[in-house]
């Protein structure tokens, strides 16, 4: 229990704390604001309230609110979501899923969403604190399971909570028996090219007691990929992209974070895909064989961004935008003329809801959607 003090800042809240939580939440204005954008009327907005005030756990906040209205948003701004990789998973074992990041809250909500309809225990998810902007968002994510994640540190402060979200993510692995959803990287894939930064996996390593193989065998990872037929946030990284390219000091604010949050969850996304890949496990051996430790984490980077590109669903605008993008007929056989021109179509849509129509915005647009089929064609993927 001393251990578990470590971290009372950082873990999700526990079962004998929702109450308290909910009396908070009802009582919020903002929280009031937010129900009443999403429901309209003042009169269901007060039955929801009386409903929170009633949840006393985790599980049922998560099966009463959280998964209904998760389905809503699959049923309307989505074509379906598939899953495959499910044998690599064991009903009775812990893993560290290590994920692309395309969306704030949809990549690990889904997942979790997925995995609770086949009768899989739903994880613990790693969230930035730099989106913990109010307390009504503080409350929704812990009460989802979610840790927190320091960001905008001192290099000090950095390595210390490098440390302990190292020791927690392993306490979660080896004592809890508890999954965890990660991203590959800090912040979300902005020009579609899902790399793992090695950063990611040293503060994994940082806890560890063992040797390189032991240790990263204790946390379990599999790469998981999701693939959206459509960017849910496409225009608004386009938009971060060319700022950034005009102005070096550009800095997005607690606004655009949370105006992010509400478009992924809102735009449509067409059909979504999440692939489990190969467990991390199989190759560890002989990762573990480089000349030293750094090595060892630049080939498990690579490794885990092979299982990514190995098991992105590649939709027809992938192709498409690799074909306009590289000037190409190359994929002409994998979309149809109708295809081509439904994306077209939703290339004006989106940029021109950012107001920026220009060729420059066009085309990192395409980059965004070309990637994929790029990384595919360059990766390690039928690595043995």
């Amino acid at each position: 229990m001393q251990f578990e003090k470590k971290f009372e800042d950082i873990r999700p809240y526990r079962d004998e704390e929702v109450a308290e939580v909910m009396k908070r939440l009802v009582k919020d204005p903002i929280f009031d604001k937010v129900l009443m954008n999403l429901y309209k009327e003042r009169e269901y907005v007060e039955r929801v309230k009386a409903a929170l005030l009633k949840t006393n756990t985790i599980n049922d906040f998560q099966t009463n609110f959280v998964v209904p209205y998760l389905n809503q948003i699959i049923s309307e701004s989505t074509d379906g979501v598939t899953i495959g990789g499910l044998e690599y998973i064991e009903p009775d074992q812990s893993y560290v899923f290590i994920s692309n990041h395309r969306d704030i809250i949809l990549d690990a909500a889904l997942m979790n969403i997925e995995i609770k309809r086949v009768g899989l225990n739903t994880t613990e998810i790693a969230i930035g604190s730099n989106l913990l902007i109010y307390q009504w968002i503080i409350d929704m994510f812990k009460l989802n399971r979610a840790f927190v994640v320091a960001r905008n540190t001192t290099l000090k402060q950095r390595q210390h909570e490098s440390q302990r979200l190292s020791e927690y993510i392993r306490y979660l692995a080896k004592h809890r028996g508890d999954s965890v959803w990660i991203s590959q990287r800090e912040g979300r894939t902005k020009d579609g090219n899902d790399q793992t930064q090695v950063s990611v996996l040293k503060m994994l390593n940082m806890s560890n007691q063992a040797d390189f193989d032991a240790g990263f065998r204790e946390l379990n990872l599999v790469p998981l990929s999701i693939s959206y037929e459509i960017e849910p946030c496409g225009n608004e990284k386009v938009a971060e992209l060319l700022k950034r390219q005009s102005d070096a000091t550009f800095t997005k604010t607690e606004r655009d974070d949370l105006w992010s949050m509400v478009s992924g969850l809102k735009n449509q996304k067409g059909r979504i895909h999440l692939q489990f890949g190969k467990p991390v496990a199989e190759l560890l051996e002989d990762i573990a064989k480089a000349e030293n430790v750094n090595q060892s984490l630049n080939e498990l980077a690579e490794y885990i961004d092979s299982e990514i590109y190995r098991n992105y669903k590649l939709w027809p605008n992938n192709y498409i935008a690799y074909d306009i993008f590289y000037k190409t007929k190359k994929y002409s056989d994998m979309y149809t003329v109708e295809e081509l021109e439904k994306f077209n179509k939703l290339i004006h849509e989106r940029l021109e809801l950012v107001n920026e129509v220009r060729e420059e915005a066009k085309m990192l647009w395409l980059s965004l959607y070309a990637a994929p089929v790029f990384n595919y064609e360059n990766c390690k993927c039928h690595r043995k």
